[in-house]
C-alpha cells in the first residue's frame, strides 16, 4: 500500500490548479478578427457602377445629358462650424460640391458647369484677357449637408470587449429650373460606414479614431443622391433642336455620346404657343404638331459639347419653317 505523503498532495493540489488555470487562458484566449470596416448596402462601387451604366452601355433610346451648374452646396450640421468660420470656410460643404460634381460627371447623364468656383474663372479670364463664354444650363442644383455625425457602441463582458464606431451622414438637393426658379424636385441620400473591433483577455484587435470613416459615409450620401436624381431625371422626354436647316441640308444638336444612331427615327414638331395660366401664373406651352419625321443618317464631332448628326425627312416637310420654330422627340414623347 502506496502512503501519500502530505508533500505529495500539496504537489499534485498545485499540479491540478496550474493544469486549470492553463486551459481556461488557451480555451478564452482566442485572437479575435482584424479590424474590418463594413460600409452600409449598397457599398459605394455598387453605387458607382450603377451610376455608370449610362455611359458603359449602348442605349437603345437617346440620352439627353442634361446642363446642370452646382448652386450653393453648404455644412448646415453642427460639425465643423465655429464662430471664428464664415461661410466662406466651409470644408464639409466644399467636399460635398466637389463629390458632387465628380459624381456627376462620372455618371456619364450630364454636362456639369462650373459655377461653384466662377469667381475664380472671371480673375483667370481678366488675367490672361480671354473673354469668359459662360453657357446657360437647364437646371440648377442646390442643396446642403443636413446630418452629419459619429458615435461609438460596443459590449463588455467578463472576459470579452467590443467597440464600434458608425459615421452617419445625409445630403438634401434640390433641382431649381433657372427660368422660373421653381423647384422641380427634391431628393436626398444616406450614407453610413463603421469598423469594429473585440478583444478577449485584452487579446485581440485595436481601433483608434479612424478619421476616413466620415469622409465615406459623405460620399455614400452623395452617391445615393445622384442615383436617385438621375433617375428622376431619365423620366423626362428626350428632345434636341436644329443646328441647321439649309436646302435640303439638316443638321442636328446631338450626337454618339448622347445615344444617337444611324437609323434611328424621330418626330418633329412645332414649338407649342406659350401663354400664361391664370390659375398658376406660370408659362405653359400648349403642345405642338407633328410636320415631319426624320431618320438620322450619321454623326460627326468628337465631344459631347460639339457634337452633332446629319439627319433626312422620311416623312412630311420642313418648308415654310425656321429652325428655331421646331423641336425634335423620340417618337415616344409626346
Amino acid at each position: 500500500m502506496t502512503t501519500v505523503t502530505k508533500q505529495d498532495f500539496r504537489r499534485t493540489s498545485w499540479l491540478a490548479a496550474y493544469v486549470a488555470t492553463a486551459t481556461l487562458i488557451t480555451g478564452c484566449a482566442v485572437q479575435a478578427p482584424p479590424v474590418a470596416v463594413k460600409e452600409a448596402s449598397p457599398p459605394t462601387a455598387a453605387q458607382k457602377t450603377a451610376q455608370q451604366a449610362v455611359s458603359l452601355t449602348s442605349p437603345a433610346k437617346p440620352i439627353l445629358k442634361r446642363k446642370v451648374a452646382l448652386g450653393r452646396i453648404t455644412n448646415e450640421t453642427s460639425h465643423g462650424r465655429s464662430l471664428l468660420r464664415d461661410s466662406a470656410g466651409d470644408p464639409l460643404g466644399k467636399q460635398v460640391t466637389d463629390l458632387l460634381s465628380k459624381s456627376l460627371t462620372e455618371s456619364g447623364a450630364y454636362i456639369v458647369l462650373e459655377r461653384a468656383d466662377i469667381s475664380r474663372l472671371k480673375d483667370e479670364s481678366e488675367l490672361t484677357g480671354a473673354k469668359l463664354n459662360l453657357v446657360g444650363v437647364d437646371a440648377l442644383i442646390v442643396g446642403s449637408l443636413t446630418e452629419f455625425g459619429r458615435k461609438t457602441v460596443g459590449q463588455s463582458g467578463f472576459v470579452s470587449a467590443s467597440k464600434k464606431q458608425v459615421a452617419f451622414a445625409k445630403v438634401d438637393l434640390r433641382v431649381v429650373d433657372v427660368s422660373t426658379g421653381l423647384v422641380l424636385f427634391a431628393t436626398s441620400g444616406a450614407g453610413e460606414t463603421s469598423t469594429e473591433s473585440a478583444s478577449t483577455f485584452g487579446f485581440g484587435s485595436q481601433a483608434a479614431y479612424d478619421g476616413t470613416l466620415n469622409d465615406s459615409a459623405i460620399r455614400q450620401a452623395v452617391s445615393e443622391a445622384v442615383n436617385r436624381l438621375s433617375s428622376e431625371m431619365a423620366s423626362r422626354p428626350w428632345q434636341t433642336f436644329f443646328l441647321s436647316i439649309d436646302k435640303g441640308r439638316y443638321f442636328v444638336a446631338g450626337g454618339k455620346s448622347q445615344g444617337l444612331k444611324p437609323g434611328m427615327i424621330f418626330s418633329v414638331q412645332t414649338l407649342g404657343e406659350k401663354i400664361k395660366s391664370p390659375q398658376t401664373g406660370f408659362e405653359i406651352t400648349l403642345p405642338g404638331r407633328e410636320v415631319a419625321q426624320i431618320r438620322i443618317d450619321s454623326n460627326f464631332g468628337d465631344a459631347e459639347v460639339n457634337e452633332g448628326s446629319v439627319c433626312s425627312i422620311v416623312n412630311g416637310t420642313l418648308d415654310g419653317f425656321k429652325a428655331e420654330q421646331l423641336v425634335i422627340r423620340a417618337k415616344d414623347a409626346s
